[in-house]
């Protein structure tokens, strides 16, 4: 009953086009077409806004040790593994990301088909969460590093300092 629910709420978002939104017009454009939307979304605003809520990401280890959510969980995407993910009420709010938000749509599609309830993926990543000036941290603390995935994927990036590896 419980997956029903989530398919049918998951069809009015993609029906009604409650998609999340991104500031820049060219980046949405782009998200638009990468993304199958098949999750619910939820916009940096949004997600900054909650308490009580589980960030995962859905990066690869070396991007996460440039930067990350604070108090976010690592879980990857080549390896993801239901095991990596912290022991929670499957109710409990979850948001992925990953760099611009094909990754973490993949993963959240994976926890709503595991149960979980209440999953979102945060609609433009951890590109849009700098770009709209929202803090990642490093193991030493605050920083203005972001891996950039690469070339071609790091011009969605406008603030921070790029990283490349």
């Amino acid at each position: 009953m419980m997956k029903i629910t989530v398919t049918i709420l998951v069809l009015i978002f993609s029906i009604w086009g409650c998609h999340a939104q991104v500031k820049s017009s060219a980046y949405k454009a782009m998200l638009k077409k990468l993304l199958s939307h098949s999750v619910p979304e939820i916009t940096v605003t949004k997600a900054a806004a909650m308490d009580s809520v589980v960030f995962l990401d859905a990066r690869e280890p070396k991007e996460y040790e440039i930067s990350h959510l604070t108090q976010s969980t690592l879980v990857g995407y080549d390896h993801f593994d239901l095991k990596k993910v912290p022991a929670m009420p499957k109710d409990t709010p979850i948001i992925v990301y990953c760099s611009v938000g094909y990754r973490s749509e993949k993963i959240a599609e994976k926890l709503i088909q595991a149960g979980y309830t209440n999953v979102s993926n945060m609609y433009g990543g951890i590109f849009e969460w700098v770009n709209e000036a929202q803090p990642v941290y490093d193991q030493n603390g605050p920083t203005q590093r972001v891996h950039a995935y690469n070339k071609a994927w790091g011009i969605w990036l406008k603030r921070g300092k790029k990283v490349y590896m």
